[in-house]
């Protein structure tokens, strides 16, 4: 599913130099401990890439700053009993997922609903993202011919992705965009895997019946696979 999302920039800047495992588990005990040092530097390792989890998850737009700083306070607030079950990168995710969830139930709230919904049958145009931001995530080594085509892919996919249910699209994109397994997407979602795949498979059937009669858009073929 996704292909025009699976392939645009989600941030163009880039995470420091990996540390090693042992020197990852001193940096989390340090900031665990209060150290903020540590916790800064655990902000620049990984900032860009959730910044880049968000940005599929949710869209482009400017709220992504503001989800950003939420997923690190609530890291921040989490790291004191955090027990190393997972590696701190799934951890994040985790956290990441949940305030995109969050996120997403606030914005069906919003008055502006109809109009983002209404545009899945029509212009496709998403009344709060800026038509720059969705050109700045296209992969600038692209023809100009391909970058347009793949925006407006984009745009299309994103109108369709906002008529589903914040977890039925989390655990879709999670699948479908990001090829996690349904027991990665489970243990992100906190939840059982059955359950992982029948919202997989509910956002299929949902995106089937929203898709106007034609070839099925590349920005929503599904590949298939195994289990």
């Amino acid at each position: 599913m996704t292909v025009a999302i699976a392939h645009v920039r989600p941030n163009a800047s880039t995470s420091a130099t990996a540390p090693s495992a042992a020197e990852l588990d001193a940096l989390v005990a340090r900031a665990a401990a209060g150290d903020q040092i540590a916790f800064a530097a655990l902000y620049r390792l990984h900032a860009a890439s959730i910044h880049g989890l968000i940005t599929r998850l949710v869209g482009p737009g400017s709220e992504r700053e503001d989800l950003l700083q939420e997923v690190f306070v609530r890291f921040h607030r989490a790291l004191p009993s955090y027990r190393r079950e997972a590696a701190p990168a799934t951890f994040l995710h985790g956290i990441t997922v949940r305030v995109a969830i969050d996120h997403l139930r606030a914005r069906r709230r919003r008055p502006d609903l109809v109009s983002r919904g209404e545009s899945a049958r029509g212009d496709h145009a998403r009344s709060d993202d800026d038509p720059d931001e969705i050109a700045a995530l296209v992969d600038p080594s692209l023809s100009a011919e391909q970058r347009v085509a793949l925006r407006a892919d984009v745009e299309r996919a994103l109108a369709f992705l906002d008529r589903l249910s914040p977890k039925q699209r989390i655990a879709f994109v999670l699948r479908e965009v990001l090829d996690h397994s349904y027991a990665e997407i489970a243990q992100l979602m906190d939840s059982f895997e059955t359950t992982a795949r029948m919202r997989v498979a509910a956002a299929a059937r949902a995106l089937a019946k929203l898709q106007p009669a034609g070839p099925e858009p590349a920005s929503l073929a599904t590949p298939r696979r195994s289990p």
